[in-house]
């Protein structure tokens, strides 16, 4: 009987492995200062992050659904495994030696577990795949990379197999490594019939698909020789224990830093569109793996990108412009208001794919494809209403009245109103007469709300002045806070500071009293109460005075410089967000130069603030 692993080596592995590193492979980590570290929860669906990690204590906590835990809670819960198989293969990644004992005596290790075992078997499937690729037989699935222009080196970045046309290579390979015929066919990589198993992939070109941890879980494949008797041009595993394929996506193993560093995914069709585009430079490329985008993409996509307000990022699809990519920008469209971040589309003009589009005109191109991207939002309902023949008045209503159904199905209120305009642009029609559709919609019951949605106009009036303590205003809070409580530490890096910094404008005032009196270190509470009128803000300054840090320890330099950063990012992102409005509304070929001013201009904000985000982050990712 297998027995139970030693309370010494458990805790030796709970000593040793880094928990940050181990949920890094899941969420996008930050600092939360004090030594702590936040991202969005990867249990729970949540717009603003408020999963903490505390290294140094080696715990997670979530303050959303309450979900903690040390580092082999983590695993248990991430991947679905039992306490004994999570040791393991945290045990396994640290370098920790285990040692069972039963019924306190040492026993022989125990047999791993079953996650662990169809793990090992798509490893060992891959290793084979990859060096089947060289064999003579493997020449067509050669010359496809060829032809598509991916050298050796590009197939072995992306670990690409070419499986034998034989019915079990693999299946007699792997026997021989120790598994048996159960096993393969629970793993996805062997099939049975009344013949007895056999080989899935049979003389197709295979890419591994692997989690965000890097390990395989599964192939894709792609059909090479006329006569194979599956007629699929693709054919991915099937479902299994350890692959779930509306929770993967292909690539995103090799982009995610790079999403995590730069905000930005962009989902294409296919795993040599994702070769195509890493290999031109655009390195946050991903694809879904033989089904639609959905909801548990986003999320994957979401946790990657701190997608939450403080940090909005972008997510670029691309899509052909003929019906079936249209139909993919509306499924995608449905799901928009799961992301904080802005969702973009980008379509070819010829209909190419990125890889494509990389053969015929290189990899400037395929960036070049990227940079063209246009809202979502504006490109559905542009496909809507193309549909429609808008010199006929008839036409024109019912126009107005199906795109006007989308319009209805946005949850987020403040968006309505602005598509509503664009719509009205586009058909040629009134904005009231287009509020009105939409408020029918919703009332029809084709809208995602049970009420219809208010114009400006019906809305609430809100105070001119916002609470200071809105989530929004933390970092402002926390800058001014440091300049009041820990002058010495801010003093490096305050002049960094601008009043443009800060959008709170009893914040703002504040920032220009301590300015006034020469910066943190000559500006005292009570002179900065003596420079400010009225209640409510000497009020503020008293709180901003007393209001904890939320660190762990005294404040220094290196929290300084993480909070200034952090704040001159979001203004960074402030100035980004004006320029691409502008650019939006413009005409390229109408407006040459402006344009490519502005462009420039972009260019060099988003480099600016990307320098910013890494002084910022430090070593989170």
């Amino acid at each position: 009987m297998a027995g139970r692993i030693r309370d010494d080596d458990v805790a030796l592995v709970r000593e040793r492995s880094a928990i940050d590193e181990v949920i890094s492979a899941h969420v996008t980590l930050r600092s939360a200062g004090g030594g702590s570290l936040k991202g969005l929860c990867p249990f729970h669906d949540e717009k603003t992050p408020s999963f903490n990690v505390t290294p140094a204590q080696g715990y997670f906590y979530c303050f959303g659904c309450q979900e903690g835990g040390d580092v082999i809670t983590f695993v248990e819960k991430i991947e679905g495994v039992g306490f004994t198989e999570a040791v393991e293969r945290l045990a396994a990644r640290f370098g920790v030696d285990l040692h069972y004992v039963d019924d306190g005596r040492a026993t022989t290790r125990r047999e791993p577990g079953q996650r662990t075992r169809l793990v090992e078997a798509h490893r060992l499937a891959a290793e084979f795949y990859a060096a089947a690729l060289d064999q003579p037989e493997a020449l067509p699935g050669r010359q496809f990379l060829d032809e598509r222009g991916f050298d050796r080196d590009a197939a072995q970045r992306f670990s690409v197999g070419f499986a034998p046309r034989g019915g079990s290579a693999l299946l007699d390979h792997l026997r021989g490594r120790g598994f048996s015929d159960d096993e393969l066919v629970t793993a996805g990589l062997v099939a049975r019939n009344q013949r007895g198993p056999y080989d899935r992939f049979r003389g197709r070109l295979l890419w591994p698909i692997r989690e965000l941890s890097g390990d395989v879980v599964a192939f894709g494949a792609r059909r090479l020789f006329d006569d194979d008797v599956v007629e699929a041009k693709y054919l991915n595993s099937p479902e299994t224990p350890i692959f779930k394929k509306s929770q993967v996506l292909y690539g995103a193993d090799l982009a995610r830093k790079e999403i995590a560093r730069s905000s930005q995914a962009v989902v294409v069709e296919g795993y040599t569109d994702v070769m195509a585009c890493h290999m031109a430079g655009v390195g946050t490329a991903v694809a879904t793996c033989g089904t639609a985008f959905g909801a548990d993409h986003t999320r994957v996509l979401r946790r990657l990108m701190l997608d939450h307000d403080e940090f909005r990022g972008e997510v670029i699809f691309t899509f052909d412009g003929d019906e079936a990519g249209q139909k993919a920008a509306l499924r995608a469209f449905q799901g928009d208001q799961q992301f904080v971040a802005q969702t973009y589309v980008t379509v070819e003009p010829e209909g190419r794919d990125p890889c494509e589009l990389r053969i015929a005109e290189g990899d400037a191109a395929v960036r070049e494809l990227v940079a063209r991207r246009e809202p979502l939002y504006r490109f559905v309902l542009r496909s809507v209403v193309g549909s429609y023949d808008l010199d006929r008045a008839d036409s024109r209503v019912d126009a107005v009245r199906e795109a006007a159904t989308l319009v209805a199905s946005v949850r987020d209120l403040s968006k309505v109103d602005a598509f509503a305009r664009e719509l009205a642009g586009m058909v040629g029609a009134e904005i009231e007469e287009v509020r009105a559709e939409v408020r029918l919609a919703v009332n029809r019951g084709k809208g995602k709300r049970s009420s219809p949605t208010p114009s400006p106009e019906e809305r609430p009036r809100r105070s001119d002045v916002p609470d200071a303590g809105e989530r929004r205003f933390t970092i402002e809070r926390d800058v001014l806070k440091l300049a009041l409580q820990a002058p010495r530490a801010i003093a490096g890096v305050w002049d960094e500071v601008e009043r443009d910094d800060f959008t709170h404008p009893h914040l703002g005032a504040v920032f220009e009293a301590i300015a006034e009196l020469g910066g943190p270190a000559s500006a005292r509470v009570e002179a900065v109460v003596g420079r400010l009128s009225g209640e409510d803000i000497k009020a503020l300054v008293a709180a901003l005075a007393v209001e904890p840090l939320h660190l762990r320890g005294d404040p220094d330099a290196k929290v300084a410089v993480s909070y200034v950063e952090r704040l001159r990012e979001l203004t960074a992102r402030r100035r980004i967000a004006v320029v691409k409005s502008r650019l939006q509304r413009m005409n390229p070929v109408t407006q040459t130069n402006d344009y490519n001013r502005l462009f420039g201009e972009l260019v060099a904000l988003e480099s600016h603030r990307r320098a910013l985000r890494e002084a910022a982050i430090g070593e989170a990712l």
